[in-house]
């Protein structure tokens, strides 16, 4: 397991300071929210994306790659029946997916539920059907770039798409590519009527990226969540992927919120080991 942190966590900090300070913490990795960059990824020119993976590398950390892939976004949607805004969707993700090369990365975190949520008369199955639409036209570029789509099941309490790592899994199938693979993440797969380390199991020949929080949407081990148990399934099914750390309450500020994190996995390691 390596250990990273989403950029986002560091609210209004320079982006500089804050791959500093992930780095003084312990991480090794970056994910980055492209709305902290800039509204849309089409904005962020070759010299500005240069400077970027400077900057990280400076920092001694590697970008994991990309996630809220839409969000703060208009015009893009990935379950709609309308097959002109689908194509700009996968024309938009293909960019994102450039970018994400561009900054050295290797995984886009497809979640955004507000541009995913199914329409009025939209089934789930049609849902479905216009998702994988979508993905099928940016295999090539994931392909051309060495980028892999992570599909990233979320819980009711996001929206009403994709709420199990199993309709994931169903949407990747569907897809058939090496370039479209699963994301779980610990908040999410809280809602989910089967043990954590159970959904880990099953999916681990899929699984590609991972991330760490609580469902009170603060750090791993700052909740309930035992984290003993998720990370001793990781390490039965070999998982050599990302840990990143997502939070989504940033009231306790990004100092105590990234460094009680890693401590927090750290001693869960430790916890591991001793055992």
């Amino acid at each position: 397991m390596k250990f990273a942190i989403c950029n986002e966590t560091f609210q209004d900090w320079p982006l500089e300071r804050g791959f500093a300070f992930a780095r003084e913490c312990g991480y090794t990795g970056i994910e980055i929210a492209p709305f902290t960059l800039a509204k849309y990824a089409y904005e962020i020119s070759p010299q500005r994306r240069q400077e970027l993976r400077r900057q990280i590398e400076a920092a001694d950390l590697e970008t994991v790659g990309l996630h809220w892939l839409l969000a703060k976004t208009e015009g893009f949607y990935l379950t709609t029946p309308d097959a002109a805004v689908r194509a700009k969707t996968a024309e938009y993700l293909a960019e994102l997916a450039r970018l994400c090369r561009d900054l050295n990365g290797r995984v886009l975190v497809l979640g955004s539920p507000l541009q995913r949520n199914l329409l009025p008369g939209v089934s789930h199955e049609e849902g479905m059907k216009h998702a994988a639409d979508v993905l099928r036209l940016v295999v090539p570029t994931l392909e051309e770039q060495d980028v892999v789509l992570a599909v990233e099941p979320l819980g009711p309490q996001e929206g009403d798409f994709l709420n199990t790592a199993e309709l994931g899994v169903q949407l990747i199938r569907m897809i058939d590519s090496p370039q479209v693979r699963l994301h779980l993440d610990v908040k999410a797969m809280s809602t989910e009527s089967k043990p954590i380390p159970q959904i880990i199991r099953e999916n681990a020949s899929l699984m590609e990226h991972f991330h760490a929080n609580d469902p009170n949407r603060l750090g791993p081990g700052m909740g309930e969540v035992d984290f003993v148990p998720i990370f001793a399934a990781l390490r039965e099914v070999n998982y050599q992927g990302w840990v990143s750390v997502e939070v989504f309450d940033y009231s306790p500020g990004p100092e105590r919120l990234a460094r009680e994190s890693f401590e927090n996995m750290q001693r869960t390691l430790a916890q591991l080991q001793a055992g």
